[in-house]
């Protein structure tokens, strides 16, 4: 028997696209393809350009300017989708952000104002897009999913702060789970292995990072960006309604590994 997932008919709202390489985009794509309609968050109109240039190879998607760590900002986006949609059926959240000078060297050096950022940008998020968006989900509910990383459990030299962010990223999901389950929306992490994205790029070692996922893994190769796009696809449909409060890896099974 075949299955395909068809989301004709299904509304959702991307946070977090920055460009055609990040992993965000990658899950925006086949989303489109299934048949979604998506609408679009970019930080500032520094940032805009790039995003509206990534997302007019789906059409002329709604594209509005969110700082997700600013619940005003978020509820504004909200506003705005209630009104040209109505209810909305998913939510992707792939938000992460740590100064540069935060990633390598030690991490006991981390100050106060590279902590917050981190887990402000990273984290704390999350909390806002789920919980002002309980009026965009109709009786039927709906899906969110963040993107998380195995730094989150173990050291990844150089990701540092990062991890911590991931950490507190993945208690959140299970914690939302709880809190709106009740009103049938779920809300679930995928674990990616390391991807080419610009930002995986900046992080120091990240090219061992890679190597060591190639060789170790049990599949002995690194994930691509559909593989986690098809995750994505699998958790925001009606495949997955008995998911929720889950961290789904898609590592090409380095995780279970334990050098």
């Amino acid at each position: 028997m075949t299955f395909s997932i068809d989301l004709s008919g299904k509304k959702g709202i991307i946070f977090g696209v920055a460009n055609h390489r990040s992993i965000a985009w990658g899950i925006s794509k086949i989303l489109a393809e299934a048949g979604a309609e998506l609408c679009f968050t970019y930080l500032n109109e520094r940032l805009k350009k790039p995003v509206e240039k990534t997302v007019s190879e789906i059409g002329n998607p709604l594209l509005l300017e969110c700082d997700a760590t600013d619940e005003n900002q978020v509820e504004n986006v909200y506003k705005t989708v209630k009104n040209k949609y109505g209810n909305i059926d998913f939510i992707v959240h792939c938000i992460a952000f740590a100064e540069r000078e935060d990633l390598g060297g030690n991490f006991s050096e981390t100050n106060l104002s590279g902590f917050r950022t981190a887990l402000e940008t990273s984290a704390y998020s999350l909390i806002p897009v789920v919980g002002k968006s309980i009026d965009l989900f109709g009786e039927d509910g709906g899906s969110v999913i963040t993107l998380t990383f195995d730094a989150s459990q173990r050291v990844y030299p150089g990701y540092n702060i990062m991890g911590t962010a991931k950490a507190a990223l993945e208690n959140e999901v299970r914690q939302l789970a709880v809190e709106f389950g009740g009103k049938n929306i779920r809300i679930n992490s995928i674990s990616a292995g390391p991807l080419p994205t610009l930002a995986a790029r900046s992080i120091p070692g990240f090219s061992e990072m890679n190597k060591a996922h190639r060789e170790r893994s049990p599949l002995k190769r690194n994930i691509s960006h559909d593989e986690v796009a098809k995750t994505a696809l699998f958790l925001l449909s009606d495949m997955s309604s008995g998911i929720t409060g889950a961290n789904i890896p898609v590592d090409a099974g380095y995780g279970i590994i334990a050098l």
